[in-house]
């Protein structure tokens, strides 16, 4: 369960950090952004983990027919599930991780970001040249029920402003995934990529329609 800080509280935490110009009625909305941006960084966490926490045999099975693939594997197990179906056969569903610690590194640009930020000097319109204006680093335990194992892994959080809402709501982008810190973590962001892109371009969705 998250334990999210009271206004008074991250109010003094930015007095502490010495940010004084902050007006103190305003410390309400910034608490709710906050919250907002942790909520949809965990939920891509927890999506990341569904796929690759049984290991990357399992993960190549839920990457290879892209993301919205993926989407449809989850609704229909999520169907049998509802109406109690036992015919259908899957695996060990996997289990939710559990964040250890987290720590911000809004001065330490990862590589990507750094990527980004010369690739829109090449190509403005497709990629930013906005830095992220903050960066996280989030550890959590991997749980596989199939071999009873936990480990800890790290995941790497980029946060981007867009450009807000036509009703003056801002807009945020979070770019979630698996720091590099070895080869499985390469080959999970690796195959999520490569799997979307590969289906989308192969015609994937088409064959499928055709086999039918």
């Amino acid at each position: 369960n998250w334990e999210y800080p009271s206004p008074q509280q991250m109010y003094n935490a930015m007095l502490r950090k010495g940010y004084t110009d902050t007006p103190e009625d305003a410390v309400e909305s910034m608490v709710a952004v906050h919250n907002f941006l942790n909520e949809g960084a965990w939920a891509e966490i927890v999506g990341w983990e569904r796929r690759f926490s049984r290991g990357l045999l399992e993960g190549w099975r839920a990457c290879r027919r892209g993301e919205q693939g993926f989407l449809e594997q989850q609704q229909q197990q999520q169907n049998d599930k509802n109406n109690n179906n036992t015919n259908t056969t899957t695996t060990t569903p996997p289990q939710t991780p559990r964040l250890l610690r987290f720590q911000g590194r809004p001065n330490d640009p990862t590589p990507k970001a750094l990527l980004i930020s010369h690739l829109s000097r090449f190509s403005p319109t497709k990629y930013t040249s906005d830095p992220p204006f903050d960066r996280h680093d989030w550890y959590i335990q991997r749980r596989n029920p199939q071999h009873n194992t936990a480990q800890e892994r790290r995941y790497v959080i980029d946060y981007y402003s867009g450009p807000p809402e036509p009703t003056g709501e801002p807009v945020f982008y979070l770019d979630v995934r698996p720091a590099v810190d070895g080869p499985v973590a390469a080959c999970e962001r690796l195959m999520r990529w490569g799997g979307d892109v590969w289906w989308r371009a192969s015609g994937g969705r088409a064959r499928e329609v055709v086999e039918v």
